[in-house]
């Protein structure tokens, strides 16, 4: 009761609390806090509770005085790394300045929780602080990816908060993604696809199958147009808007784009320095080639979200730059403002109900 109204008070005020996590990183604390710096000259309404080694944030917020006047500075002892296993951070990181960005949430002391961190150590330590919403066996990681859509951008859930999902979850998947696109990216009927070795519907496997009729049955009460199978070829297409998965197929999908993604940039580089006249070609293509750089710049849709949990969570990439935590801190602002873990949890539930009632009148109409 005590976190619903410290949230409503918060809801009521023009300023937006978010938690951050200043060790996580691979890019040290002075990308998290250059990436706070960038959030507050760009946005007056927001503050920010940032946690780690106290002495290292001070030093840095001197030289930032506006954003020392918006930051709260909580200090830890711990510091959970990149190769700690979820077990041990959740054994010994208590005193971590990952547990107390979260925890901060808990409390009802910040809206949304951002980390640079350990993917499954902030995971784990999310589950067991906000505890899953009601009806979620399985949180997901949602993701960006760019794509031929006008905002530029598909959904893709999961991408690696756990490896199994059956068709409830998938079902489960599908709602909160498409909150999430209301929510984040302001599209009102997100157009939601099923990953799968075909677009046939005898395609893949039993839990797919029973997945699709599933979220076929919710799609009104939810929101959404279930467009049914969609292959690997359309997750950048403009044919999707949420693609639905098990986090073991997301991660290795998301996985392989990001390494051709890298080779393909490559490849670019080293034809364009090929030979004199392939440098001059590229100086000529210098301006399309800086607006190709920024449409697939991983640094500005930075952020997965934590779907699933009462609260919300978003991990930034390890190796986040002040631009990247930016981006994450921008979504964070944005999903806080439209009050998103209240409405995802709200949309669960009737999409819940309205696949029991559905699975019940087709009991009814087989008897």
């Amino acid at each position: 009761m005590a976190d619903t109204q410290d949230r409503n008070t918060q809801s009521s005020t023009a300023q937006t609390v978010i938690s951050i996590d200043a060790m996580g990183g691979d890019s040290g604390v002075a990308a998290v806090i250059g990436g706070m710096a960038k959030s507050a000259r760009k946005n007056p309404n927001i503050r920010f509770i940032v946690h780690g080694d106290d002495v290292q944030i001070k030093k840095l917020l001197k030289r930032k005085p506006d954003l020392a006047a918006r930051t709260e500075i909580r200090a830890t002892e711990q510091v959970v790394a990149m190769d700690d296993k979820p077990s041990a951070a959740l054994r010994r990181g208590k005193k971590s300045s990952m547990w107390a960005t979260i925890d901060t949430v808990g409390q009802g002391d910040a809206r949304v929780a951002v980390s640079c961190g350990n993917t499954g150590a902030l995971m784990a330590m999310s589950m067991v602080r906000l505890r899953k919403a009601p009806g979620v066996d399985r949180p997901a990681i949602a993701i960006l990816w760019p794509s031929a859509n006008p905002s530029g951008y598909n959904i893709m859930l999961d991408v690696g908060a756990d490896i199994k999902a059956n068709a409830q979850d998938l079902l489960k998947y599908a709602i909160m993604g498409a909150s999430y696109a209301r929510n984040g990216m302001g599209l009102k009927r997100p157009r939601v696809g099923l990953l799968n070795v075909g677009t046939e519907e005898f395609k893949g496997r039993p839990e797919l199958h029973e997945a699709a009729k599933l979220i076929a049955a919710v799609a009104d009460v939810s929101d959404l147009e279930f467009i049914g199978n969609v292959e690997g070829s359309d997750i950048p297409s403009d044919r999707v808007d949420i693609i639905i998965t098990d986090g073991f197929t997301g991660n290795v999908a998301l996985k392989t784009g990001e390494g051709t993604a890298r080779h393909v940039s490559k490849l670019l580089k080293r034809a364009f320095s090929h030979s004199p006249l392939s440098r001059i070609g590229a100086l000529f293509a210098m301006t399309s080639l800086r607006r190709l750089s920024k449409q697939i710049d991983p640094r500005r849709v930075n952020g997965g979200v934590f779907l699933g949990l009462n609260g919300t969570v978003i991990k930034s990439h390890g190796s986040a730059d002040a631009t990247g935590v930016a981006a994450a801190i921008k979504l964070a602002f944005q999903l806080a403002q439209n009050d998103f873990a209240e409405k995802l949890t709200a949309r669960v539930a009737s999409g819940l109900a309205a696949s029991k009632d559905a699975l019940s009148n087709k009991d009814e109409a087989s008897e």
